[in-house]
């Protein structure tokens, strides 16, 4: 059975970093595309950092330079990490599990979330 559990979420000041933790069970993450998502209050979806089994990223443009994907085949688990944490990055962050090692297929499986809170 798939599961995704996010962890490292939390509070931080203007400027600060967090790194979040995606722990995968039930398949291995270098074989698919895994993806980080968030969703701020009142906000759809944005789509943070993408990575492919062949290393290739996308990324949202108002990260570039400030996060990075990175992934722990041994540990099976994906990182994101977010340096320079503005208050427009509070959200929800939700790490996605590809159904293919393509990013551009439909993602099956997501994770609970973890709250980031960017404020003085």
């Amino acid at each position: 059975e798939v599961h995704l559990v996010e962890s490292g979420g939390g509070l931080v000041q203007p400027g600060g970093s967090l790194r979040l933790s995606c722990a995968a069970s039930g398949f291995t993450v270098s074989s698919y595309a895994m993806a980080w998502v968030r969703q701020a209050p009142g906000k759809g979806l944005e789509w943070v950092f993408i990575i492919n089994s062949q290393d290739s990223k996308t990324y949202l443009d108002s990260v570039k330079g400030r996060f990075t994907i990175s992934r722990d085949n041994a540990k099976n688990t994906v990182y994101l990490q977010m340096n320079s944490l503005n208050p427009e990055d509070t959200a929800v962050y939700y790490c996605a599990k590809s159904g293919s090692r393509w990013m551009n297929s439909e993602y099956d499986y997501w994770g609970q979330g973890t709250q980031v809170t960017v404020s003085p």
